[in-house]
This record gives structure tokens, C-alpha cells and sequence, in this order.
């Protein structure tokens, strides 16, 4: 580089400064992170071994002043938990899941008034004043119960803090912002405490805290701390750039530099840089691109150690591994990815929602909910190891929406084709209220499918950590069982587990010193890189926005000195601004896609800034778009080979051709070979709702079982009173074989059934009518199979047709042919002039149909002498009655299916069924 870096910068220093005392030295990094990069820079510049000098972050140097020993949020909350219940009345103790969703905000608030030394009878005296002044009002006792409790709240904040920061004192425990507090009252100690060669120096820093400033200001004045800030010349200058905002402010405002040198101000910008401002629909775009620019510098330079993927938002980790070149051989991930993504963690996450739910549902029998069933069997880390899939298409087969968990056993052990299985077994054996048992159950499960990675791939590598990393936190939170008597119920102990998740991340092991670093923006911090890589540069992410989890309003913290949304962004500003210090080729992401959307975005501010202040360094500003062919769909199209024309002879000579089949090849060519040639049938699914084909089933099943008993004999009122009679019964009987274990008693099922039964209702009242009116009506076949050959000389074997007609009648000397539709169909649809447009349109679909009918119907010689009629019942028309095809326009159609009708009928059947066999014509999809 041609700068050297501030970690190396400040080696030198150090070395010059203190040559022979250098191990004596404690230098304070703001994060754990850049310790090992610092190490590495001081073990290169030194010709003789020393030993390391004390390297800490500012949190552990806190906590060495302040002698008290830090503890994590969730045990935090625990521990504020036993002061809220010792100080509250047994009636008014909340449950610890409650509790929590205020008493996370309410410390975070804590850790701010500590931290900036505020006092904090002050704060807590003037927050109940604002809310007092919200609840004001003139009349005089209009008080509720609820502005009561929430008065009574805010007057309970002092005491709650004073109780618990003494309950913490006292254990010698606390949380960050009380061991700040802390710090500063034993700092006169630890100063006068250090040895005199002793030196604190102070590196990279930024924005101080209140607490922090006091520190750093107090050891400089006794000469024992230096401190090397890293700004660049143009920003400090510029009053209005908020990168500068806070060590504008401690330059002015420290008196110690009165007598000290400023240390360090650089001029950055002034050396040449190559920016690429890159925007790109969407975000999986921003990794595509992330790949090509890590290709296009390995070109240059194959060691990557010079090159940092820096990710502005946390959650494109995998979606940029996954799109790294296979030429990166080295890679350090130098951040936690979050445990609330990992795979492992949403598997535990079903299995909680699962038992839950069950409990909730029914206790006693511990009622399973299919969707939440083969969510988890058919999980990543579960579905190679459990064999269920014969269990999973009886439960979508049988339409299982709510079942026992004793009936999930039994279909597993009718079904399973393994041996054993213990996964089995921990997963879906119920649980009861105790938390330890339930935590033991699911470490268990995690140790079981770690068991069975035993491959070095990559891809079980990174299982591997995914579960090792959800075994940390269930292990954590059997601690706190252990620990702490509040967990108490199933709900609660989910809850706990979503806190500790929500705290949780994901290391991956790397090389940290060798080939690429993929970082998050804070993980950056005072590292320095020749080729830098950030993505997500948009508003909500880079900076995050203005989202606050506190009780304090924003006109109150600006008053109190408090950082707010602004203080954030000039953080985060900072943090842009460092990363392009030492650079020589940056390239920043940004989604481009500004519509509505989950995954919608606005460039970030910082870099129409960027294009402001420092025009001269952009080399590319430009916008990629996905590749987008002249056509957008290319239809598809397969040739008829001679095994698909085997196949079509099988089933010309067969089963035949249904009138359905022709017409699915009218409607879509492609979906008659994959349904008829291919044979591929649909998936099964449970239907939750009953579907419109299930429902025109049930109707169909019912009429036929209601009139089976009346076939060959003509129908009388007292018949159709007697099935009348009969409908619910019926309907319902039917609606169990096709519906199986469906759920028929509520909700949009009950609303089903009951369509089903109105329809059959009107249909067999409208024949009560017709009957009364004089109509003489015989039954000849119900849902019967009719067969028709057609041989032609333009076909090249005989031709089969086949098909199931629902009903076929004698209604006053005349045949009629009867399909029925549960849709709408209108009579006018059943007419046509000209049978040569019957197979270029799939409206024409229901006259082919029913003209199908007629053809196979002249096989029955023993009608020969009625006239036949063929026609619809629509049971969303059913005033229309029975709609008869007609050739003719309008009312002047003829009903009447003469042998002139099927002979010319049979002329553009025959076409239809040559362009299916024909060779030379391939099945094409219409689009």
C-alpha cells in the first residue's frame, strides 16, 4: 500500500517511543477484533522476541477499573427479574415472559443513564413529569385504572434502579453501563495504582461516551494515557460532516490538548483512489457482483490477505460465501453470523411452535397440526435421517389436518421402512412443563444429526457450526434453569430461548491473518485495506436508520446529552469514511430497486455525500441490470419421438381418448403429454379448504348414491321426497370417503358442506317440479362408462374414445345426456354454426365434450329409436335447468343429435385426434 496502515503507523510509534518498555504498555482497541491484527504488526517490526504488551478492548479495560465482573443481557434480566419480584407485591408479580418484554428496554435505558453519568432521580423525576403532562386534563377526576398503572410505573423507576444497581453492586456483578458508572468512581485508585512505566494508550477511537471521555480525559492530565485518534484533514475541517462530529468536538473541547499534540490527522484523501459506485436491482444482485469483483482483483493479485468484504447488512453472509469464486482458497470471516437465520435454529424454533401449539390446542389429547408436522420432517437437517415420506402422503392422502400425537406414532410405525429412528421419537414425543427435560430433548436432537455429518465438505462444515451454535445457546439456557427459579411454564421457556437467540451468533473458523476477510461494518474498525468491498450502502442499512428501543423520548434525550438517531449516523459516517482512508480500489453496493417491497431500497445518503465531497475519486458510477433476453419465454416444445408415439398408439388402442384429454390438448398441448403421455400425476396435498374439484365430487358421489336405487323405473314424487330426505346424511357419508379425515364441522368446510347440500337440494326440487308438471322421467345410467371406435382411412390404426357420463335419462320419449358442472355455465355457450371452429378454441371445450357423449352413445342399439339430446346442469345456474347443445344460432339452434350431426362432428374429431398422432406436429405450449 502506499500508506501504511493505522495499526502499523502506530507500531512505529509505539516502538520509537518506548523501545525497551514496550511489554509495560496496555493498548486500549475499540473491539477484541483488531488485537490480532496489532499483534502480527508489532511481532514484524521487532528484530528480538518481547513479550506482547497488554492488548485489550475498552470493555475489558472498564472492567479492570471498575473491579467488577460483566455479565450478558439475558442475565441481566434474570437478575433484574429477582429484585422486580422481592420488590413487588405477590399480586401484582408479572410472569417472566411478560416482564421481559418491558424490563429489556427499561435496562437498556439503565445502561444509557450510566453510561453517560446522568442522574438518575433526575431522569426518572422528569419522565413522570412528561407523562403526567400527557394524561393531563382540565376536568378534574378523570383519571382511568389504566393511567393509574402507567403513572404508578413511571413512579416505580427509581426505586427499581436503585434496588437493582445495589443488588448488582453487592454481587459484584453488573452490566455495561453500571460498570462504567463504576469505573469512574474508582478511577482516582486506579491511576494512582499504576506503575510509573506503565502507559495507557488509546487507539482508533471515535465516539466516546460520557463515562469514557472523564477516563480518557483523567489519565491524560496525570500524563499516563496517549491517545491516537485517525482522521483525515477534510473531514475534521468541514464543521457540517458528520464522519468528524465527535473528535471535531473533543479537539476543541479537551483541555488537554491546550498543551498536547493531536494525534493523528491525515490527509487521506488527497491520495488517488479508485471508486466504483455500483447499484444493482435487488440484493442477491449486490453478491453476484461481490464474486465478480473478488474474480477481476484475484486477476491482478491471487493473495487476497489485502482484500475485505465488508457487509453493511449481516444477513447477506451466506448469499456472498456462496457466490465467492472457487479461486479463494483462503477466507476469515470476521463476524458472528446471526443464530435467529441459522438453519438449525429454525428447525428448534418449529419444534417449540409445534408442542406449543399442541398443548395449547388440547392438553389431554395433544392435538398435531399437519403443516406444522411436515414443516419439521421435511426440514434440511431432518428429512436425509427420518424416513417418513410413506407417513407424509397418508397424512396428505387422508386429508390429516388435526391429529393426536398417539395417531402420528401409529402411522409412523405402520409406515416407517428403518429401523428405529430416535429422532423420531425426540422430536414428537410430547412434552410436558418441565424446562430441563424439554432443553435435554432437543440438545439430543442436535447431537443425533451431528452424529450423521461425517463428511469434510463444505457444506456440513457449516451444519456443523449452525448446530454447534444452537447447542451453545440450549446450553445457556439450561444454565439459567438451573440458576433461576422463573421459568415456569412452555410459553415462557420459548420465550427465553427467542432472547437468547435474538443475542446468539454463529463463528465460522478461518485463517485470520491470510487470504480475504468478510467482516461486518463495526468488525472494521480500525483495520485498514488496499481492496474494500462494502454492500447494502442504502438508507436503513448503511446507516440503519431510526429505530430506538426506549422509554426516553428524543426531544429529552437531546436535552439530557444522550445519543439519539443523529449520534448513530455519525457513527455509522465514520465508519464509512474509515473504511476509504487507506484504500487504493473500493467498490460500493447499493440495491438499486426503489418500488415497494421487502426488498426495496434508497441509496444511502453517504454516498450522494461521497459524489459531493470527493468527485474526483469516483471512476465508475453506474447501475447493473440483470440480463434480459429478446424473449422473455421461450415456449416449450417436444418433438414426437417414437417411444411418445408408442405411447400414444397405447393409448389410442387402450383405455382411448376421454373427451377431457382432447381437451386439455386443445387448452394446452403440454399438459396433455405430461398428464397423458408422461402420466404424471398431481402431488397430493392436504386440502385444508375443500377445493372446488372436491366439492363438485361430493355433489356428483351424492346424486348418484340418491338415485342408484331408482334406476330403470320412472321416477315419482314420492321418490324424490324420500332422497330428499336423504341429502344431509348423504352428502355428509360422501363428503367422509372423498374428503377422508378433512374437518367438515367449522369454518370455510362447514360453509362448503353446506353449498353441497343446498345444491343437491335445489337440484332434486326442480325435478320434483318438472315431474308435478307432467315431465315422465326414467333413470337409465348414472356416472356410467361409455366406449366409442373410430375408424378413418386419414387415421393410421382404429381410434378408441372413452369416458364417464354422469347421467343419462329418458325424459318424455327423449334421451338426454347430462353433464354436470359445479361451476357457472351459460346456454349460449352451447351453440355453435360451425363444427370447423370446435378445436381451435377452448371455449368450444363443453360441446366437444357432450357431442363425445353422443358419438359413444350410438353404440346403444336398444335406443336407437328415441331422439338424444346432450346438455349441461349448472348448479351455479340452476334456474336454467337443463341447457341442451344446439347447432344453429340463437333460438334457432337445433337441439336435436342426429347421425348428420355426429357424422360431421366426427370430421373434426378425426382432424383433432391426426394432429395428436402426427408425427411431424410437436406437443407446443400455449402461452
Amino acid at each position: 500500500m502506499n500508506n501504511p496502515t493505522f495499526l502499523s503507523k502506530l507500531t512505529d510509534e509505539l516502538i520509537s517511543l518506548y523501545p525497551d518498555t514496550l511489554s509495560d504498555i496496555t493498548i486500549v482497541l475499540p473491539s477484541k477484533r483488531a488485537r490480532v491484527f496489532l499483534i502480527e504488526n508489532i511481532q514484524s517490526k521487532l528484530s528480538k522476541p518481547i513479550f506482547t504488551p497488554n492488548i485489550v478492548s475498552v470493555e475489558e479495560f472498564i472492567q479492570e477499573i471498575s473491579g467488577i465482573r460483566t455479565i450478558d443481557s439475558m442475565e441481566v434480566l434474570f437478575e433484574f427479574y429477582n429484585v422486580y419480584s422481592s420488590i413487588t407485591d405477590k399480586k401484582d408479580i408479572q410472569d417472566f415472559e411478560t416482564f421481559s418484554y418491558w424490563a429489556k428496554t427499561l435496562i437498556q435505558d439503565f445502561n444509557e443513564i450510566d453510561r453517560y453519568l446522568l442522574d438518575q432521580n433526575h431522569v426518572f423525576s422528569y419522565l413522570k413529569d412528561v407523562e403526567a403532562l400527557k394524561r393531563w386534563d382540565l376536568e378534574l377526576n378523570q383519571t382511568t385504572k389504566l393511567i393509574d398503572s402507567t403513572l404508578e410505573f413511571w413512579d416505580k423507576l427509581p426505586h427499581y434502579y436503585n434496588s437493582f444497581y445495589k443488588y448488582l453492586l453487592d454481587k459484584g456483578i453488573g452490566y455495561q453501563g453500571l460498570l462504567y458508572r463504576e469505573s469512574i468512581n474508582n478511577l482516582d485508585s486506579f491511576t494512582k495504582e499504576l506503575p510509573t512505566s506503565n502507559k495507557i494508550v488509546f487507539a482508533g477511537f471515535n465516539a466516546l461516551n460520557q463515562a469514557e471521555e472523564r477516563i480518557f480525559q483523567h489519565l491524560m492530565l496525570h500524563e499516563k494515557a496517549l491517545v491516537y485518534w485517525d482522521i483525515d484533514y477534510s473531514i475534521l475541517q468541514d464543521s457540517f460532516h458528520d464522519a468528524g462530529l465527535f473528535i471535531r468536538k473533543y479537539k476543541k473541547e479537551w483541555k488537554q490538548y491546550a498543551n498536547q499534540t493531536f494525534k493523528w490527522i491525515d490527509t487521506h484523501f488527497e491520495q488517488e483512489k479508485n471508486i466504483q459506485i455500483i447499484g444493482t436491482p435487488k440484493t442477491v444482485g449486490q453478491t453476484k457482483i461481490v464474486g465478480n469483483i473478488i474474480e477481476e482483483i484475484q486477476t491482478k493479485n491471487p493473495d487476497l490477505q489485502n482484500t475485505a468484504v465488508v457487509l453493511g447488512d449481516e444477513n447477506l453472509l451466506l448469499p456472498v460465501l456462496y457466490n465467492l469464486p472457487e479461486t479463494v482458497e483462503s477466507l476469515n470471516i470476521t463476524m458472528g453470523y446471526p443464530s435467529k437465520n441459522n438453519p438449525a435454529q429454525l428447525l428448534i424454533s418449529k419444534i417449540f411452535k409445534l408442542h406449543t401449539n399442541a398443548k395449547q390446542r388440547n392438553e389431554k389429547q395433544y392435538t398435531l397440526y399437519y403443516k406444522e408436522v411436515l414443516d419439521i420432517l421435511n426440514h434440511a437437517l431432518i428429512e436425509p435421517y427420518i424416513d417418513a415420506k410413506k407417513v407424509e402422503h397418508v397424512i396428505k392422502y387422508n386429508n390429516f389436518t388435526f391429529f393426536s400425537n398417539d395417531k402420528l406414532f401409529q402411522l409412523y410405525e405402520e409406515h416407517k421402512t428403518n429401523a428405529e429412528n430416535p429422532l423420531f421419537e425426540l422430536i414428537f414425543s410430547k412434552w410436558n412443563d418441565d424446562a430441563s427435560e424439554i432443553i435435554t430433548k432437543l440438545t439430543q436432537v442436535l447431537l443425533t444429526i451431528k452424529s450423521r455429518l461425517i463428511n469434510d465438505n463444505q457444506e456440513d462444515i457449516i451444519a456443523k457450526a449452525f448446530l454447534h451454535s444452537i447447542y451453545q445457546v440450549l446450553n445457556r439456557i439450561a444454565t439459567f434453569i438451573e440458576k433461576y427459579q422463573s421459568i415456569t411454564s412452555l410459553s415462557s421457556l420459548f420465550s427465553i430461548y427467542k432472547n437468547v437467540v435474538d443475542l446468539a451468533e454463529v463463528s465460522f473458523e478461518g485463517k485470520p491473518l491470510s487470504g480475504l476477510q468478510v467482516m461486518g461494518v463495526l468488525e472494521s474498525r480500525v483495520l485498514d485495506f488496499k481492496n474494500v468491498i462494502i454492500t447494502s450502502v442504502n438508507e436503513g442499512k448503511f446507516p440503519s436508520g431510526k429505530s430506538s428501543n426506549s422509554f426516553i423520548p428524543y426531544d429529552i434525550k437531546r436535552e439530557l446529552g444522550l445519543p439519539t438517531f443523529r449520534e448513530k449516523d455519525a457513527i455509522y459516517s465514520y465508519h464509512f469514511y474509515h473504511l476509504l482512508y487507506r484504500a487504493k480500489n473500493i467498490y460500493l453496493l447499493y440495491n438499486s430497486e426503489n418500488s415497494d417491497g421487502i426488498d426495496a431500497g434508497e441509496k444511502s445518503r453517504f454516498l450522494t455525500q461521497l459524489e459531493i465531497d470527493f468527485p474526483n475519486h469516483i471512476t465508475k458510477n453506474t447501475i447493473y441490470n440483470a440480463h434480459l433476453p429478446s424473449l422473455a419465454y421461450e415456449p416449450i416444445k417436444i418433438e414426437k419421438t417414437p417411444s411418445v408415439l408408442e405411447r400414444l398408439q397405447e393409448i389410442a388402442t387402450g383405455k382411448g381418448f376421454s373427451p377431457s384429454s382432447l381437451t386439455s390438448y386443445i387448452r394446452n398441448p403440454i399438459q396433455f403429454y405430461t398428464q397423458r403421455v408422461l402420466r404424471i400425476k398431481e402431488i397430493d396435498e392436504v386440502e385444508e379448504n375443500i377445493a372446488v374439484n372436491t366439492l363438485g365430487t361430493v355433489i356428483h358421489e351424492t346424486l348418484k348414491h340418491l338415485y342408484d336405487p331408482y334406476k330403470e323405473k320412472y321416477l315419482s314424487v314420492n321418490d324424490i321426497e324420500n332422497m330428499l330426505n336423504l341429502v344431509e346424511s348423504e352428502t355428509i357419508k360422501q363428503f367422509k370417503i372423498i374428503y377422508k379425515e378433512g374437518e367438515i364441522n367449522k369454518g370455510k368446510n362447514l360453509l362448503a358442506f353446506e353449498v353441497a347440500k343446498q345444491n343437491v337440494e335445489q337440484f332434486l326440487k326442480m325435478e320434483k317440479k318438472d315431474i308435478e308438471s307432467g315431465s315422465a322421467i326414467k333413470i337409465l345410467f348414472l356416472e356410467h362408462t361409455l366406449e366409442g371406435k373410430i375408424v378413418d382411412k386419414k387415421l393410421p390404426y382404429e381410434i378408441t374414445i372413452a369416458g364417464n357420463v354422469d347421467r343419462i335419462e329418458l325424459r318424455d320419449n327423449k334421451i338426454r345426456i347430462i353433464d354436470y358442472k359445479t361451476g357457472k355455465v351459460l346456454g349460449s355457450s352451447l351453440k355453435v354454426d360451425d363444427f370447423t371452429v370446435l378445436s381451435s378454441d377452448i371455449k368450444y371445450d363443453k360441446i366437444i365434450q357432450l357431442l363425445c357423449y353422443a358419438l359413444m352413445f350410438e353404440n346403444k342399439i336398444e335406443y336407437k329409436e328415441y331422439p338424444v339430446e346432450a346438455g349441461i346442469i349448472s348448479f351455479k345456474n340452476m334456474k336454467a335447468g337443463f341447457m341442451p347443445f344446439g347447432f344453429g344460432k340463437g333460438k334457432n339452434s337445433d337441439s336435436d343429435i342426429t347421425t348428420h350431426t355426429i357424422d360431421s362432428f366426427k370430421i373434426e374429431l378425426v382432424s383433432l385426434i391426426q394432429e395428436i398422432l402426427n408425427p411431424e406436429i410437436p406437443f407446443e405450449e400455449i402461452v
